[in-house]
């Protein structure tokens, strides 16, 4: 197994670790989490790039980078929702949008495929799981702040930064519908509804 496979099963591995530790009553767990969940996302950028510098593009990779990432996403959106902490703006609606997004793309890729055709990761793809995981990170560090350091802040600090993170999520819910549509709009041609 190449060095990208291996950066993409890390990143596969480390998941139940990240939600053990979100979920894990210890002292620092939403540290933990946080670290484990941006090395995680540090691994979405690196194994893609080595395999394309080094010409090291597998079936495996091409098939598991992309499951690791809405894994790791979808995993992370979910147990942000489920602990439903203070000023945090994950909710169900959220979730099933960027899920809905990612069956339809996934759909799309076995319907091409059997053509012959492959969807490639097109720029607005790669920008909205980028700008996703942004967004959970800082949500982590938000967390950290709060249960790991007791960092109080006043109600204005504290809806300042509710509001920006609120900002951010639905930014990356449009640009998880702006990318789902652009996806739609290239390969409905390989659609038959006939």
């Amino acid at each position: 197994m190449n060095l990208p496979n291996k950066l993409t099963l890390m990143r596969i591995i480390l998941i139940p670790f990240f939600m053990l530790f979100l979920y894990w009553d210890i002292p620092y767990h939403m540290t933990i989490a946080f670290i484990i969940f941006a090395a995680a996302s540090i691994t979405d950028a690196l194994d893609g790039k080595i395999a394309r510098k080094y010409n090291l593009v597998t079936t495996f990779g091409k098939f598991a980078d992309p499951l690791a990432d809405k894994i790791l996403v979808l995993a992370a959106l979910a147990c942000l929702a489920d602990i439903n902490a203070p000023g945090i703006p994950v909710n169900g609606i959220v979730i099933t949008i960027i899920a809905a997004r990612e069956f339809m793309v996934s759909g799309l890729r076995l319907v091409t495929a059997e053509k012959g055709v492959v969807v490639a990761a097109g720029i607005w793809g790669k920008l909205k799981t980028a700008f996703t995981m942004i967004t959970i990170v800082l949500i982590l560090i938000w967390l950290m702040c709060i249960e790991d350091f007791n960092i109080i802040c006043d109600g204005g600090t504290t809806a300042m930064i509710t509001l920006i993170l609120t900002a951010l999520v639905w930014i990356s819910v449009i640009l998880t519908i702006i990318s789902g549509g652009i996806y739609l709009k290239g390969y409905a041609k390989y659609i038959d509804t006939k």
